[in-house]
């Protein structure tokens, strides 16, 4: 059985670059939400003749995409994940943007008829609405409301004031309010399982804004908990929940 010192050293080493979980196989398991996003983005983006995939991570959602429209597009902010997203995408002829978080998108009105995203950081409707052609669609899998919260709230305490955050009505009326119509909308919790504290070490890496002062030696002794918590009941249990929204754009006036 290995210690946890190792445990912790090897999950602090660790590639965390991009948005693959594959890592994870063996430490941890999260239930996946019934409508398989990928499956649904798989079969509109054939149909498009302009497709923008934002906040796309290290571009994994795209590259398993069998077929591409004419046009792909794909934006992402961490400078990591960027490069990662130009080795795996630009061999297929898509456009890979850096962008930073809050500003204006550098493409013209108008210009996709898809747009879509995988767990979108803060989703910019007025953007999002602004970029899609009348009647062209906004398809994505959104991070839902009080998700992971027993881990997050295991190292920095209760946030109460949170937990409501990405509700997916409030985003619906937001949608609603920039000039999209929503069409579908769907929720789901999602069981997730941690079988080592490695395994904790690593998601908290990736996902950087869950415990954004997040370090191994600030949260030594918050490990070691953590660690014996496994050790007795044999895994740490969470929950994610997600969010599937289509939208449409209504027609311009």
């Amino acid at each position: 059985m290995r210690t946890f010192d190792e445990l912790i050293e090897e999950a602090a080493a660790v590639d965390v670059s991009g948005w693959d979980f594959g890592w994870l196989a063996g430490r941890a398991t999260e239930e996946r939400p019934p409508w398989g996003y990928s499956r649904l983005v798989a079969v509109r983006l054939p149909r498009a003749a302009a497709a923008l995939d934002l906040d796309t991570g290290g571009g994994e959602i795209v590259a398993e995409m069998p077929e591409l429209p004419p046009r792909m597009a794909v934006t992402e902010s961490w400078p990591p994940n960027v490069e990662h997203a130009r080795r795996l995408l630009e061999p297929r002829g898509v456009e890979v943007v850096a962008v930073r978080p809050g500003e204006a998108l550098p493409f013209p009105d108008a210009g996709f008829d898809l747009v879509t995203s995988r767990h979108p950081v803060d989703p910019d409707w007025a953007e999002i609405a602004r970029v899609l052609v009348d009647g062209g669609t906004y398809l994505a899998q959104h991070v839902g409301p009080a998700s992971a919260f027993e881990l997050i709230e295991f190292f920095v305490g209760p946030q109460p004031e949170h937990r409501l955050d990405r509700d997916p009505v409030r985003e619906s009326a937001s949608a609603e309010a920039a000039g999209l119509r929503v069409v579908d909308l769907q929720s789901v919790r999602c069981r997730m399982e941690l079988y080592d504290v490695g395994a904790a070490v690593y998601l908290l890496r990736k996902c950087v804004w869950w415990v954004p002062d997040f370090t191994v030696e600030r949260y030594r002794g918050t490990l070691r908990r953590l660690h014996d918590h496994i050790r007795q009941h044999g895994s740490f249990v969470a929950h994610s929940t997600r969010t599937l929204v289509e939208a449409r754009r209504v027609a311009r006036a």
